[in-house]
């Protein structure tokens, strides 16, 4: 398994998006297609500002690990802001109706131009959860 790992920002979330989502040459690259939206980290720390954040990381890294094996696959993490930024109900990626974020940690699986499985900060933690929406990715 080979996963590309992007690190994304309001400032920059468009730019790699069309690269690794939205470009013809993506689309028919083959690749299992994950899009992680996480709190912004604390200065100094490992950490987000985000409890439930914290806890679904790990369990989504692990995870992933099992479910692509032999898989190629695209992780954009983009990380939402801080704390005021998020909160905004005018934030970005909540009135984008690609996203239609309601909460932080949600991963997404995309195929065929949109999202194919979601998981909210309710489910984003759930191992059989993650197994689900990570099982389905690529046809199996």
């Amino acid at each position: 398994m080979t996963v590309e790992k992007v690190d994304a920002t309001l400032a920059d979330f468009g730019a790699h998006f069309d690269r690794l989502f939205a470009s013809p040459a993506a689309a028919a690259d083959g690749k299992v297609k994950l899009l992680l939206f996480l709190a912004d980290r604390e200065p100094g720390s490992s950490l987000t500002w985000c409890p439930d954040c914290n806890v679904a990381e790990p369990v989504i890294y692990e995870r992933m690990e099992a479910a692509l094996r032999g898989k190629d696959a695209v992780l954009l993490r983009a990380y939402v802001g801080d704390k005021p930024t998020w909160r905004d109900p005018a934030h970005p990626w909540r009135v984008d109706p690609r996203f239609g974020l309601k909460g932080v940690p949600t991963l997404i699986r995309w195929e065929g131009g949109g999202a194919a499985a979601r998981l909210g900060d309710e489910e984003a933690q759930l191992k059989d959860k993650v197994d689900a929406l990570l099982g389905a990715a690529g046809g199996n």
